[in-house]
């Protein structure tokens, strides 16, 4: 593939990527060795990319997994904390097998490129051949490196959050194996190929060299705006439709059970969000410094958002909605964690809180669809909401941080604010056809091989007893 002029024209460290072999000493001698730069190993970056996925991780179990089960009914509490906790144990296991090379390996140079180059890897690495604890991957300041055992379990954590997030959308009434066998190939074909067209690249020492397919196109998404959060909401809509609602739905109370575990929960997935995005900066500087900042003040104003419009809109602001707001806010930053402002990122949460909240409350009984935990009313809306934005304030005039020529090893000139909008509104796109497609597809196959519903007796029963066959509450 031929480089296009974006990859050029990249941000500066933004993305969760890396270049993940050292370039080779020339062999021409000693002189040509001693012009090779010796890569710089830093213990401080290494030490926050560590501490990242394991905040990451913590989103997940417990954070996720808490968040979830209080909005559920008593009855089908377990089933949930399972659904999420077995969901990330297997995609540790996928990603390590292959996920990882397929998400990160590809092409070196435009001669080796094929037209799969663009939008998914290869196995060169499967079961981390090649990899040991001397392996290092660039950061984005050239020549700097972290172990990649590092950058590996970092994006880990990562590809063991986003197939859990689909699970809230089909609570309740989903069979357990239906459940597995769905975001496992979600999780192939759906998230891989993602992660890889927006996140792969040749890193600062190698940025001309072939990239993923929206990269190349220079859809700014700092810590996974349209890899995760567009990418599962959508997986969740259509899996709530193909599923169907859950019996009663519209005419039974199925208020949360316990809403301080919904509480909590919430409030893990905030802290920890600060290594899911500061940590997508992959060194310990300024941006990340500013990611953390970003992520505070943009889910602060959507909390209020949400809050604030459901006491104007319903008369009450309930615990509910500014947790909701929260975790919208979260959303809508992450792909503009470190690309925008502070008052960029209080505008960007301002916007995802109450347009997520207008939709959860507004147009989704409208569609009459149980979403059941607001999956794509969240992490959809807010990820589509956030991705375009990032589009505006990253603007230097409103104080973005522009976009970075790793070819000049400076800010580009300029900003087509009108043109970065159209890119990040093509990576939308792009991010929720692919999605879409693959999740009816995959839900079609786990419907003809395993069934898609639990009986409708075992779903008046709950889950944790038919099938878990253990209560979470015993007095």
């Amino acid at each position: 593939m031929k480089p296009t002029a974006m990859q050029s024209a990249i941000p500066a460290l933004a993305l969760p990527v890396a270049v993940l072999a050292l370039p080779a000493l020339a062999q021409d001698g000693p002189a040509a060795a001693m012009q090779a730069a010796a890569p710089v190993l830093d213990k401080g970056d290494t030490t926050w990319m560590m501490i990242s996925a394991i905040l990451v991780m913590a989103m997940a179990i417990p954070g996720l997994a808490l968040f979830y089960g209080g909005l559920v009914r008593a009855r089908n509490m377990l089933s949930v904390l399972m659904q999420v906790f077995t969901v990330f144990c297997i995609m540790a296991i996928l990603w390590v097998a292959f996920g990882y090379s397929l998400a990160f390996t590809g092409a070196a140079s435009a001669d080796e490129a094929t037209w799969l180059t663009p939008f998914i890897g290869g196995f060169s690495k499967a079961f981390l051949a090649g990899v040991d604890s001397s392996s290092l991957a660039e950061t984005f300041s050239t020549n700097v490196y972290v172990p990649e055992y590092a950058f590996i379990i970092f994006q880990m954590a990562f590809a063991c959050l986003a197939p859990a997030l689909i699970v809230g959308a089909t609570v309740e009434r989903m069979k357990f194996a239906a459940v597995l066998a769905f975001v496992a190939i979600w999780f192939v074909f759906s998230y891989l190929p993602m992660a890889h067209m927006v996140w792969w690249w040749g890193g600062p020492s190698a940025h001309d060299a072939p990239g993923g397919f929206l990269f190349g196109h220079g859809d700014l998404d700092f810590a996974g705006g349209t890899v995760i959060h567009i990418n599962a909401g959508v997986a969740g809509l259509v899996a709530a439709v193909v599923v169907g609602p859950r019996l009663g739905h519209g005419r039974e109370l199925m208020a949360p059970h316990n809403l301080p575990f919904t509480f909590l929960g919430g409030c893990l997935l905030w802290i920890g969000w600060f290594g899911f995005n500061a940590g997508s900066n992959m060194e310990a500087t300024g941006t990340a410094a500013l990611a953390i900042l970003n992520t505070t003040v943009a889910t602060a104003a959507a909390a209020l958002a949400w809050a604030f419009g459901e006491w104007f809109l319903r008369g009450h602001p309930s615990l509910l909605g500014g947790v909701s707001g929260a975790i919208a806010g979260l959303v809508g930053i992450t792909p503009a964690a470190g690309f925008v402002g502070p008052m960029g990122a209080i505008a960007i949460g301002l916007a995802a809180g109450f347009l997520c909240m207008w939709f959860v409350i507004s147009l989704k009984a409208r569609l009459g669809v149980d979403e059941s935990l607001d999956v794509f009313g969240i992490h959809g809306v807010g990820g589509i909401v956030g991705a375009i934005l990032t589009g505006v304030f990253a603007a230097p005039s409103l104080g973005g941080s522009g976009i970075y020529d790793y070819a000049t090893e400076s800010v580009a000139a300029g900003y087509d604010m009108l043109g970065q909008v159209m890119i990040q509104a093509m990576g939308v796109i792009v991010a929720a056809a692919w999605s879409g497609v693959v999740s009816f597809v995959a839900l079609m196959i786990v419907k003809a091989v395993i069934g898609l519903r639990v009986p409708d007796q075992e779903e008046r029963q709950g889950l944790d007893i038919a099938t878990h066959g253990e209560s979470a509450y015993n007095s």
